[in-house]
């Protein structure tokens, strides 16, 4: 799978977070990690988007080829998101000429990783509606910055804690390693991880968006979306920073959707990532407005 390329080159930590996730493959904790494939049609999908030419032909031939993905954009289609005037859409065709393609594309994506990756556990309940919660307020807020790809923020959105189920499906003992990790007020989350099986879910995902051949700023936003210290550091591209950052505002609404409290990286790291998105209070507000009924669709 190949999404939306960056436009910045790859920099050195980026090569050094790739070379790190090779040893660990070959010789390091990461050897018992079981990477689901990526679909094949996901892989059809994004080439036949990023080609010169979108053959658009494919993504409708893609999206009517499984009847519950065609099912689900029918639903989308004809709920109140879109506001639908006459009659429903009835085919596939008209569903994605209803929603726009981009959004069909987003939709199709979110529908195959999800059973690409199942998750079945407790432990993970809401895992998927959340995740593309968090890929839809990713793009919102794509929409609003300069420069920054709303599908390239989706798709980080998307896959951001996919180490999780990865982990869960791989990993004896990672279920008691989430309830002590959400327990535990003394360290983060992912320092839990690290002491009970010498890796954590940040470095898991970047293993599936490397496995997946999704862009490196991707790869290295997942890697690093809990290391807030290093916002900012010039060794590593603009773009990544600005993902990370606006991981934090999306989980931000989020909870704020779900009347959850603040959690500690909000706490302690808003301000950092506010000041280099360039935002203010006003915008956040703004865009919690935008999402709202889109939250509530997802």
């Amino acid at each position: 799978m190949t999404a939306p390329q960056s436009t910045s080159a790859v920099s050195a930590r980026m090569r050094q977070i790739r070379e790190d996730l090779d040893q660990s493959r070959r010789r390091g904790p990461l050897q018992q990690i079981k990477i689901p494939p990526c679909p094949e049609l996901l892989v059809q999908l994004q080439q036949a988007i990023n080609a010169p030419e979108p053959d658009l032909g494919l993504v409708a031939r893609i999206a009517s080829s499984d009847v519950a993905m065609s099912a689900t954009l029918l639903r989308i289609a004809n709920g109140p998101l879109f506001k639908p005037v006459g009659q429903p859409c009835s085919t596939v065709g008209q569903a994605m000429n209803r929603i726009g393609l981009r959004e069909s594309v987003s939709v199709m994506t979110s529908f195959m990783v999800q059973h690409a990756i199942p998750v079945n556990s407790p432990l993970l309940a809401r895992f998927w509606q959340r995740s593309s919660m968090r890929a839809i307020a990713m793009a919102t807020i794509a929409q609003q910055l300069p420069g920054m790809s709303p599908d390239l923020a989706h798709t980080f959105g998307l896959f951001l804690h996919v180490g999780m189920p990865v982990l869960l499906q791989s990993v004896r003992g990672y279920g008691a390693t989430m309830v002590e990790a959400g327990a535990r007020i003394d360290r983060p989350y992912i320092a839990t991880e690290n002491a009970n099986h010498k890796t954590d879910h940040a470095v898991v995902g970047a293993l599936v968006a490397r496995a997946w051949n999704l862009p490196p700023v991707l790869m290295g936003a997942i890697r690093l979306h809990h290391d807030f210290a290093a916002l900012g550091h010039a060794d590593i591209e603009p773009e990544v920073h600005t993902l990370v950052a606006a991981g934090l505002i999306a989980e931000y609404l989020m909870r704020r959707h779900e009347a959850l409290p603040e959690d500690a990286d909000w706490a302690a790291h808003h301000a950092s990532a506010m000041e280099w998105l360039q935002v203010s209070w006003d915008d956040i507000a703004h865009w919690e407005e935008a999402v709202r009924q889109q939250f509530d669709e997802a």
